[in-house]
């Protein structure tokens, strides 16, 4: 057993530091909070309102514009047939707006967080181990700070989501952005481009592939947390999936579970389509 005397206790100095800010801070969150909310009822309010054939007709446009392939359009469209078969479509609706507001959080921070670690190599080196902590971290942990400054409900819930899924998108654009062929650089330096110019015309385009990687990799990471919101207020798939686990109702948390299978094979054959024809296009640019 380890000695006592040689422990040091620090979560009441973190819950004292945390509620400290919040006493000071909370009002400003509360703001932040409903404009969140409003963003995210919009996105829900375009799902849940539109029919359920328009959505899968969306769906299949988007697969058959990113690949000319009508049996990989039609694969998607059913992928995301299946969640209404299951008869989970109003929740699955909840759960692809979260998903949807949660990446345009993550692109919104990870991608220029990503640019800035690339063009600073020091402060990258101070952020590598902080992007390491908060991917090892267990997603739990982001439940907490969220719970703290907005209590129960969706906007803490897509808070955690979009913290615990940034890391792969700050990381992959940092590097899709320092491996950028160095004679295409080199030839826009050549031709008086100013670093502005460079990027947005050179550099960015080389590093999309690697950065829609990193936004496919969000996209799973956000997934999963989809049962895990739903512990604080998210509702949709996940929530399916905690009450069939509360009740010890086997066939309620499989269908659930299936219905998320089907959604994460949706999003993530959509983001895989766009990395592959992406090249095409940047090589336009």
């Amino acid at each position: 057993m380890f000695p006592e005397h040689l422990t040091i206790s620090i979560s009441g100095v973190i819950t004292d530091g945390v509620d400290a800010f919040v006493t000071a801070y909370g009002s400003a969150f509360r703001a932040f909070a409903d404009i969140v909310l409003i963003f995210l009822l919009q996105i829900e309010q375009v799902l849940r309102g539109a029919p359920w054939w328009l959505v899968l007709l969306v769906i299949g446009i988007i697969g058959f514009a990113l690949t000319r392939r009508i049996v990989f359009s039609i694969g998607v469209a059913g992928a995301a047939l299946l969640m209404g078969v299951l008869g989970l479509w109003d929740q699955a609706m909840h759960t692809l707006a979260l998903m949807v507001a949660a990446l345009v959080g993550t692109a919104l921070i990870g991608v220029p967080f990503g640019v800035v670690l690339a063009r600073y190599p020091r402060l990258r080196l101070v952020f590598l181990p902080i992007l390491d902590a908060m991917q090892t971290l267990p997603s739990f942990v982001y439940l907490v700070p969220a719970l703290m400054l907005f209590g129960l409900g969706k906007v803490p819930a897509l808070l955690a989501t979009v913290i615990y899924a940034t890391p792969p998108v700050v990381r992959l654009t940092d590097l899709g952005l320092r491996q950028a062929d160095a004679e295409a650089v080199e030839a826009a330096d050549a031709f008086g481009a100013t670093r502005w110019q460079r990027l947005r015309w050179v550099e960015f385009p080389l590093a999309l592939p690697s950065i829609m990687a990193g936004l496919n990799q969000a996209t799973m990471m956000a997934l999963s947390m989809v049962v895990i919101a739903s512990m604080i207020g998210a509702r949709g798939l996940g929530e399916e999936v905690l009450l069939g686990i509360q009740r010890l109702d086997t066939g309620r948390g499989i269908v659930a579970g299936a219905a998320i299978v089907a959604m994460a094979i949706v999003l993530d054959r959509l983001t895989q389509a766009s990395m592959r024809r992406l090249p095409q296009r940047g090589g336009g640019l």
